[in-house]
């Protein structure tokens, strides 16, 4: 009885022929797995950064979310505009969570000169052209909205030696002149706090929590 010859496969055909191996059809074969499974990593780690954009993305959202509503009840009382204080928020706190604002819910960076309700902190100030860290003792609130509304009399008392110190950020009539009245009244050491602000601002459409207050 005859031997029944195996049928060959498209793949042996393409790597064997006459019982030898074709050495570059199989290099080209090894090559296009190698990409196939790159191409699934590549595709696994955009996912991964998607998931940590869309995250970031909610908790930015939640925090806008938090501190609104107390940032526009200042600004019914006292003419500080929303979008400033909440932009100040986000860039001094890193949007809430730096450990002065997730621990002790100062949102601004501000200092105490007592030692009660304070804690001693390293802070970066801007002096001389550049950067530097430094020891500071702040201020320790109850909550955001205290933290809010302490920033907000701030603006509305100006500090012991200057009590119209902020007095043009009241007076501005748009979220613009306001932080430029912030930055030349010395709010903050960053010599482009003003267009941070302004950027942040604009990048999260801040100032429609301006509108009917």
């Amino acid at each position: 009885m005859a031997k029944r010859r195996k049928r060959k496969t498209k793949w042996s055909n393409f790597l064997f022929k006459r019982g030898r191996i074709r050495w570059l059809n199989l290099v080209v074969l090894v090559l296009i797995i190698a990409l196939a499974g790159y191409g699934v990593d590549q595709l696994h780690q955009l996912r991964e950064r998607q998931m940590i954009v869309q995250k970031q993305s909610n908790s930015k959202k939640l925090f806008i979310k938090q501190i609104a509503p107390e940032s526009q009840v200042m600004m019914r009382e006292h003419n500080v505009p929303a979008s400033i204080t909440m932009a100040q928020a986000i860039l001094e706190s890193d949007w809430g969570s730096s450990t002065l604002a997730a621990k002790y819910y100062n949102l601004f960076g501000v200092k105490s000169s007592s030692v009660t309700n304070s804690q001693v902190l390293d802070t970066k100030e801007y002096e001389n052209g550049s950067w530097i860290v430094i020891h500071g003792r702040f201020q320790v609130y109850s909550s955001w909205s205290a933290s809010i509304d302490a920033h907000t009399m701030l603006m509305v008392n100006g500090t012991t030696d200057d009590q119209s110190k902020y007095a043009n950020v009241i007076k501005a009539t748009n979220y613009k002149d306001a932080a430029q009245a912030l930055q030349q009244a010395g709010y903050a050491t960053d010599p482009d706090y003003a267009s941070k602000l302004i950027q942040v601002i604009q990048t999260y459409h801040l100032d429609k929590y301006d509108e009917n207050n």
